[in-house]
């Protein structure tokens, strides 16, 4: 038989290896948890531009050939041409979007994740016709 302090013993080493599996379980649930995040900001940064860039050309269309030269006329007009100013509303789902260059002649708009490889990994980036462009944000920082 045991005696009282080798099963005391036997307990606590029980009760360490439960906490310590438990520990890396949680660990790869969380690293997943993250990853599947990431892909989510990812993917709703880039609809969300090519949604603003499809914006601008049809205002373009519409006011003979002429880009707003302010983003909110996006949301101002009747009808709409956006639901909401994504600009203003920034963050959203992880990026922050910003338009760098808002003219008669062009556009040039970024979405950049709030914080590089929690939030988003890509740094996208729309420009006048529709140009599409992505970078790793580890470059950037």
């Amino acid at each position: 038989m045991y005696s009282y302090a080798e099963k005391k013993a036997r307990s606590f080493v029980t009760i360490m290896v439960v906490v310590a599996s438990a520990a890396l379980l949680l660990r790869f649930a969380i690293v997943h948890i993250i990853k599947f995040s990431i892909s989510y900001n990812e993917s709703n940064a880039a609809a969300t531009l090519k949604l603003i860039s499809t914006a601008f050309e049809n205002y373009a269309k519409d006011h003979l050939g002429a880009f707003p030269t302010d983003f909110s006329q996006l949301v101002e007009e009747d009808p709409p041409y956006l639901d909401k100013n994504y600009i203003a509303h920034s963050p959203v789902r992880g990026y922050n979007y910003s338009c760098s260059r808002v003219e008669q002649s062009g556009y040039n708009c970024t979405a950049l994740p709030i914080r590089c490889n929690l939030t988003g990994k890509t740094i996208y980036t729309i420009t006048t016709g529709g140009i599409f462009v992505s970078e790793a944000c580890s470059k950037k920082e």
